[in-house]
Protein backbone atom coordinates (compact mmCIF):
# COMPACT_ATOMS: atom_id res chain seq x y z
CA UNK A 1 0.00 0.00 0.00
CA UNK A 2 1.08 3.58 -0.67
CA UNK A 3 2.41 5.70 1.86
CA UNK A 4 0.08 7.50 4.37
CA UNK A 5 0.17 11.66 3.02
CA UNK A 6 -0.33 13.91 5.82
CA UNK A 7 -0.89 17.54 6.66
CA UNK A 8 -0.54 18.67 9.58
CA UNK A 9 -2.62 21.91 10.55
CA UNK A 10 -1.38 23.64 13.80
CA UNK A 11 -1.28 27.69 14.20
CA UNK A 12 1.85 27.01 16.85
CA UNK A 13 5.03 25.97 14.51
CA UNK A 14 6.52 24.18 17.58
CA UNK A 15 3.60 22.40 18.61
CA UNK A 16 3.61 20.92 14.42
CA UNK A 17 6.90 20.26 14.67
CA UNK A 18 6.19 17.59 17.46
CA UNK A 19 3.81 16.44 15.95
CA UNK A 20 5.79 15.88 12.71
CA UNK A 21 8.84 14.40 14.88
CA UNK A 22 5.90 11.63 16.33
CA UNK A 23 5.00 11.01 12.64
CA UNK A 24 8.52 9.95 11.98
CA UNK A 25 8.78 7.22 13.93
CA UNK A 26 6.16 5.65 11.37
CA UNK A 27 8.09 4.79 7.77
CA UNK A 28 4.79 4.53 5.86
CA UNK A 29 3.75 8.47 6.76
CA UNK A 30 5.01 11.02 4.89
CA UNK A 31 4.00 14.42 6.39
CA UNK A 32 3.31 16.58 2.65
CA UNK A 33 2.74 19.83 4.74
CA UNK A 34 2.01 22.25 7.50
CA UNK A 35 -0.52 24.58 7.61
CA UNK A 36 -0.72 27.89 10.40
CA UNK A 37 -4.30 29.11 9.31
CA UNK A 38 -7.58 27.87 8.33
CA UNK A 39 -6.67 29.21 4.73
CA UNK A 40 -3.09 28.00 4.24
CA UNK A 41 -5.27 24.40 5.51
CA UNK A 42 -7.48 24.56 2.21
CA UNK A 43 -4.93 25.18 0.24
CA UNK A 44 -2.43 22.24 1.03
CA UNK A 45 -5.51 20.13 0.92
CA UNK A 46 -6.11 21.43 -2.44
CA UNK A 47 -2.39 20.98 -3.65
CA UNK A 48 -1.69 17.77 -2.07
CA UNK A 49 -4.49 15.66 -1.45
CA UNK A 50 -3.11 13.96 1.51
CA UNK A 51 -5.01 10.87 3.25
CA UNK A 52 -5.09 12.48 6.79
CA UNK A 53 -5.15 15.86 8.34
CA UNK A 54 -4.25 16.74 11.67
CA UNK A 55 -6.46 19.39 12.49
CA UNK A 56 -6.44 22.05 15.24
CA UNK A 57 -9.58 23.65 16.13
CA UNK A 58 -8.07 27.15 17.54
CA UNK A 59 -6.46 28.99 14.81
CA UNK A 60 -6.56 32.82 14.21
CA UNK A 61 -8.19 33.01 10.97
CA UNK A 62 -11.48 30.71 11.64
CA UNK A 63 -11.81 27.70 13.19
CA UNK A 64 -10.73 24.19 12.30
CA UNK A 65 -14.04 23.03 13.47
CA UNK A 66 -15.71 25.30 10.77
CA UNK A 67 -13.44 23.91 8.00
CA UNK A 68 -15.35 20.15 8.97
CA UNK A 69 -18.48 20.69 5.95
CA UNK A 70 -15.85 22.22 3.67
CA UNK A 71 -13.12 19.70 3.96
CA UNK A 72 -16.16 16.67 3.88
CA UNK A 73 -17.65 18.35 0.67
CA UNK A 74 -14.83 19.09 -1.31
CA UNK A 75 -11.88 16.63 0.07
CA UNK A 76 -14.18 13.58 0.69
CA UNK A 77 -10.94 10.94 0.80
CA UNK A 78 -8.97 12.65 4.13
CA UNK A 79 -9.18 10.84 6.86
CA UNK A 80 -9.02 13.81 10.29
CA UNK A 81 -7.58 13.42 13.34
CA UNK A 82 -8.77 16.90 15.83
CA UNK A 83 -5.40 17.30 18.25
CA UNK A 84 -6.70 20.73 20.25
CA UNK A 85 -7.27 22.60 23.41
CA UNK A 86 -11.00 22.59 22.46
CA UNK A 87 -12.98 20.95 25.29
CA UNK A 88 -16.52 22.03 24.25
CA UNK A 89 -19.19 19.71 23.63
CA UNK A 90 -20.56 21.27 20.86
CA UNK A 91 -17.12 21.07 18.99
CA UNK A 92 -16.72 17.28 20.25
CA UNK A 93 -20.45 16.88 18.48
CA UNK A 94 -19.65 18.44 15.14
CA UNK A 95 -16.17 16.63 15.15
CA UNK A 96 -18.37 13.21 15.44
CA UNK A 97 -20.77 14.14 13.25
CA UNK A 98 -18.25 15.00 10.46
CA UNK A 99 -16.53 11.68 10.84
CA UNK A 100 -13.68 12.92 12.58
CA UNK A 101 -11.25 9.34 12.90
CA UNK A 102 -10.03 10.74 16.43
CA UNK A 103 -10.09 13.61 18.96
CA UNK A 104 -6.98 14.00 20.83
CA UNK A 105 -7.63 17.18 23.44
CA UNK A 106 -3.61 19.00 24.29
CA UNK A 107 -1.06 18.31 26.01
CA UNK A 108 -1.00 14.84 24.12
CA UNK A 109 1.51 12.56 25.65
CA UNK A 110 3.60 10.76 23.08
CA UNK A 111 2.26 7.05 23.93
CA UNK A 112 -0.99 8.10 23.51
CA UNK A 113 -0.24 9.48 19.76
CA UNK A 114 1.20 6.51 19.15
CA UNK A 115 -1.62 4.01 20.30
CA UNK A 116 -3.84 6.28 18.26
CA UNK A 117 -1.79 6.51 15.08
CA UNK A 118 -1.00 2.51 15.21
CA UNK A 119 -4.86 2.20 15.63
CA UNK A 120 -6.05 4.37 12.43
CA UNK A 121 -2.88 2.50 10.04
CA UNK A 122 -4.59 -1.25 11.17
CA UNK A 123 -7.81 0.36 10.88
CA UNK A 124 -6.68 1.89 6.73
CA UNK A 125 -4.96 -1.56 6.11
CA UNK A 126 -8.05 -3.67 7.22
CA UNK A 127 -10.20 -1.24 4.77
CA UNK A 128 -7.95 -1.61 1.76
CA UNK A 129 -7.09 -5.25 2.00
CA UNK A 130 -11.10 -6.35 1.37
CA UNK A 131 -13.71 -5.50 -0.99
CA UNK A 132 -16.11 -7.01 0.50
CA UNK A 133 -16.07 -6.80 5.11
CA UNK A 134 -17.51 -8.89 7.17
CA UNK A 135 -19.03 -8.53 10.84
CA UNK A 136 -15.60 -9.51 12.66
CA UNK A 137 -14.01 -6.45 10.16
CA UNK A 138 -16.56 -4.01 11.55
CA UNK A 139 -16.17 -4.42 14.62
CA UNK A 140 -12.47 -4.21 14.55
CA UNK A 141 -12.88 -0.84 12.60
CA UNK A 142 -15.19 0.52 15.19
CA UNK A 143 -13.82 -0.70 18.47
CA UNK A 144 -12.26 2.53 19.77
CA UNK A 145 -16.38 3.98 19.89
CA UNK A 146 -17.21 0.84 22.00
CA UNK A 147 -13.95 0.48 24.06
CA UNK A 148 -14.08 4.50 24.55
CA UNK A 149 -17.81 5.86 24.98
CA UNK A 150 -17.15 9.17 25.51
CA UNK A 151 -17.55 9.96 29.62
CA UNK A 152 -20.85 12.20 30.88
CA UNK A 153 -19.49 15.43 32.41
CA UNK A 154 -19.90 15.64 36.10
CA UNK A 155 -22.17 18.60 37.52
CA UNK A 156 -19.86 21.07 39.36
CA UNK A 157 -16.52 19.81 37.89
CA UNK A 158 -14.07 21.42 35.75
CA UNK A 159 -13.28 19.99 32.20
CA UNK A 160 -10.13 17.88 32.08
CA UNK A 161 -6.81 19.99 31.40
CA UNK A 162 -8.61 23.31 33.59
CA UNK A 163 -7.82 23.31 37.28
CA UNK A 164 -8.58 25.70 39.67
CA UNK A 165 -5.80 27.90 40.41
CA UNK A 166 -4.90 28.48 36.66
CA UNK A 167 -8.59 29.40 35.76
CA UNK A 168 -8.57 32.25 38.34
CA UNK A 169 -5.28 33.23 37.02
CA UNK A 170 -6.41 33.72 33.47
CA UNK A 171 -9.51 35.12 35.43
CA UNK A 172 -7.61 38.22 36.78
CA UNK A 173 -5.17 39.32 33.69
CA UNK A 174 -8.32 38.90 31.76
CA UNK A 175 -10.33 41.19 33.90
CA UNK A 176 -7.03 43.33 34.16
CA UNK A 177 -6.94 43.90 30.26
CA UNK A 178 -9.79 46.62 29.28
CA UNK A 179 -7.97 46.47 25.60
CA UNK A 180 -8.21 42.36 25.49
CA UNK A 181 -5.45 40.04 25.29
CA UNK A 182 -3.93 37.96 22.73
CA UNK A 183 -2.74 34.20 23.90
CA UNK A 184 0.67 35.16 24.18
CA UNK A 185 0.34 37.77 26.18
CA UNK A 186 -1.95 35.72 28.68
CA UNK A 187 1.06 33.18 28.46
CA UNK A 188 3.46 35.57 29.32
CA UNK A 189 1.52 37.39 32.23
CA UNK A 190 0.52 33.91 33.42
CA UNK A 191 3.65 32.22 33.12
CA UNK A 192 2.58 29.60 31.27
CA UNK A 193 2.80 28.31 27.64
CA UNK A 194 0.83 29.68 24.61
CA UNK A 195 -1.25 26.56 24.16
CA UNK A 196 -2.03 26.07 28.05
CA UNK A 197 -3.18 29.87 27.55
CA UNK A 198 -5.20 29.49 25.13
CA UNK A 199 -7.03 26.19 26.34
CA UNK A 200 -8.08 28.70 29.41
CA UNK A 201 -9.12 31.64 27.34
CA UNK A 202 -11.32 29.56 25.16
CA UNK A 203 -12.78 27.46 27.99
CA UNK A 204 -14.07 30.87 29.28
CA UNK A 205 -15.27 31.82 26.03
CA UNK A 206 -17.34 28.52 26.11
CA UNK A 207 -18.84 29.26 29.27
CA UNK A 208 -19.35 33.19 28.02
CA UNK A 209 -17.59 34.62 30.65
CA UNK A 210 -15.11 36.30 27.83
CA UNK A 211 -15.37 36.31 23.71
CA UNK A 212 -12.81 36.10 20.86
CA UNK A 213 -12.54 38.52 18.41
CA UNK A 214 -9.69 38.10 15.23
CA UNK A 215 -7.88 41.38 14.67
CA UNK A 216 -4.52 42.09 12.62
CA UNK A 217 -1.36 42.03 14.63
CA UNK A 218 1.70 44.69 13.33
CA UNK A 219 2.57 42.29 10.93
CA UNK A 220 -0.50 41.93 9.34
CA UNK A 221 -1.54 38.62 10.83
CA UNK A 222 -4.51 37.41 11.97
CA UNK A 223 -4.76 36.89 16.07
CA UNK A 224 -7.71 35.94 18.34
CA UNK A 225 -7.78 38.65 20.79
CA UNK A 226 -9.99 37.93 23.98
CA UNK A 227 -12.21 39.99 25.91
CA UNK A 228 -13.72 39.91 29.68
CA UNK A 229 -17.34 39.82 29.08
Amino acid sequence: MANIRAVIAEDDFRVANIHEKFLRKFADIEVVGKALSAKQTLELLEEKQPDLLLLDVYMPDQLGSDLLPIIRENYSQVDILMITAATDRDILKKALRYGVEYFLIKPVKMERFDQIIKEYQHKRKLLHAKQEVDQEVVDLVFKKLIKRPVAASRKGRLPKGIDKITLSKVREVLAGSEEGLTTEQASDQIGVSRTTARRYLEYLVSIHECKAEVGYGVVGRPERKYYQI
